[in-house]
């Protein structure tokens, strides 16, 4: 039977990076929120056509304490992440706002806006030996250096509402190619009690676990909150699946079948990558996005 955790479980994640900090002078909470507030900064705006829908910032420190935890000391494989929790998860560890973490993390992401905003700050804070990132479709196979060398994943993927959870499963899938013989994963998928659909996704989702011989060892309910204006009461939770089977795996690209109601019934896989363009001004707002009125003068 799977561990269920409560709502006083979910709170320990704010008292560990309390507890995990020096007494001395700065050593507050503020640290870590800021830390979180770097990687914010750093992240693309989001893409709502692809499902990117990014979790709010409370709940990313306490997701990125949570992956520290449950992946210390591992080498893990995070399958997207349009949040930005592996740089979170590093940028805490760097700068000591938890004890323990990952010894390394690689993204794979379909969108190179996101894998350069990870190079990019990990070059900027000295994390590049710790994380990287590398372009990466869930539609194909996974990178064969990828395929069974890792401890662990995480995934956060589309959540599946009008597909029955396959696109859930899909990135869960890819996850569980990437681990080693018995190992483990974390996945977040919506869960809300207001939201029927939820339970029909996560069941499903829970089912493809267990077929490929993982088991839920742990779930935290009713959990995130997400930057989403069509629904911004709806939650997700976090589940960790454990390998019981101890199997090595194989990668293999998704059916036409699966692509064609990745996003939904009438919303197929059809992009591979989202490529980023060039500018001199990253990290600047657009010039596309504000226009400069200048000030009148005498002469008009």
């Amino acid at each position: 039977m799977a561990q269920h955790s409560s709502a006083t479980d979910r709170s320990d994640s704010n008292h560990r990076i309390e507890e995990n900090q020096d007494t001395g002078e700065g050593s507050t909470l503020r640290a870590a929120i800021n830390a979180i507030s770097d990687v914010v900064q750093n992240r693309p705006l989001p893409l709502r056509e692809f499902d990117q829908i990014y979790m709010k910032t409370a709940d990313m420190a306490m997701m990125a304490v949570f992956v520290a935890e449950r992946f210390a000391d591992q080498h893990i494989a995070f399958i997207g992440d349009g949040d930005a929790i592996a740089l979170s998860v590093m940028h805490l560890l760097e700068q000591k706002l938890v004890k323990a973490g990952p010894k390394s993390i690689v993204v794979l992401d379909f969108d190179e806006r996101i894998v350069n905003s990870i190079t990019r700050f990990a070059d900027k804070y000295q994390l590049s030996d710790r994380i990287s990132a590398v372009l990466y479709n869930v539609y194909d196979p996974l990178p064969n250096q990828i395929v069974g060398s890792k401890d662990g994943f995480y995934t956060n993927p589309p959540w599946g509402q009008s597909n029955g959870g396959e696109s859930v499963i899909a990135f869960m899938e890819r996850g569980i190619e990437a681990c080693v013989a018995g190992g483990h994963g974390a996945v977040v998928i919506a869960d809300d009690p207001n939201a029927e659909w939820t339970y029909d996704v996560l069941l499903a989702v829970q089912r493809a676990a267990v077929r490929e011989g993982f088991i839920v060892k742990e779930m935290v309910p009713e959990w995130h909150f997400y930057h989403l204006d069509d629904a911004p009461d709806l939650r997700s939770c976090a589940i960790v699946i454990k390998d019981v089977e101890r199997k090595m795996r194989t990668s293999r690209g998704l059916t036409l079948a699966r692509a064609k109601t990745f996003y939904g019934r009438e919303s197929p896989l059809k992009f591979r990558y989202v490529r980023e363009r060039e500018t001199l001004n990253w990290g600047r707002a657009s010039e596309e996005t504000y226009e400069l009125v200048p000030l009148e003068t005498e002469n008009g």
